[in-house]
């Protein structure tokens, strides 16, 4: 269950689990998954808190909004934003051909159209080009290589470009997991781009995950608010956005 290994990229494969099957970059360690059963459900809890910037768009703007991952997985973002959220554009930047195939064949990943595209390029040099300037009304940061030791790109730098990609009411959500990874460190990384006001996090899933949250334009909407984007996004799109509302705080300084 392997594809041949790309030049100076790790080999991707799969393995099945009862009725999921994960994503591996020639490790043990998952690089995404799908439920064979709904291959659109997000089946980790890390990666439904991913979409917690729906809480902060208006629902019924969806079908105007733009979303761009960086690094495909196992494409489920991909997939959710296109098929389920129905977002007028979602893009996927990836830099593993393999990843991409297998995606296809293995994961559901419709082929690309004129609402849905991946693009094969490195992230940290796709998201300066001039197309993505404050285009991005979501977007997901989940950048690993085969070890998952820690993100690939996490730098202050990294972290303005990816700001710069962002709407003036545009989200960065970020996976946070690994073991030489330091939570503080990335937090202070994306605070020099973003400003520690601008930051949200959960705590930690089970599994280790972290997701944190930066806003383009700093915002503190009412609980009343966030609740009743919440009741939409769980009965529209299947979240548990209730969960998120009682979970997700600012980080402080």
């Amino acid at each position: 269950m392997a594809i041949n290994e790309a030049i100076n990229l790790p080999e991707v494969n799969f393995s099945e689990e009862g009725p999921v099957r994960h994503l591996h970059l020639g490790s043990e360690w998952i690089q995404g998954s799908m439920s064979l059963d709904d291959p659109l459900v997000l089946v980790h809890e890390y990666i439904q808190r991913m979409m917690v910037g729906l809480l902060f768009l208006e629902p019924q703007s969806m079908a105007q909004r733009q979303a761009m991952q960086l690094g495909l997985g196992a494409a489920s973002l991909t997939k959710f934003c296109h098929k389920v959220v129905r977002m007028k554009n979602t893009t996927a930047i990836e830099l593993n051909p393999q990843v991409l195939h297998a995606c296809k064949g293995w994961f559901a990943l419709p082929a690309d159209n004129p609402r849905m595209q991946v693009v094969l390029a490195d992230a940290s040099q796709e998201i300066k080009q001039q197309r993505w300037q404050g285009a991005v009304d979501l977007l997901h940061v989940d950048l690993y290589d085969d070890e998952a030791a820690a993100p690939v790109l996490d730098s202050a730098d990294f972290y303005t470009d990816c700001r710069n990609t962002l709407s003036d009411e545009g989200c960065m959500t970020v996976n946070l997991f690994g073991r030489s990874s330091s939570f503080q460190n990335s937090v202070d990384q994306i605070a020099v781009a973003f400003g520690m006001d601008a930051i949200w996090a959960f705590k930690s899933t089970r599994e280790g995950n972290t997701v944190v949250m930066a806003q383009r334009t700093s915002s503190r909407p009412n609980r009343k608010l966030l609740m009743e984007r919440a009741e939409t996004i769980a009965r529209d799109w299947g979240l548990p956005a209730d969960k998120w509302v009682r979970g997700f705080k600012p980080v402080r300084p």
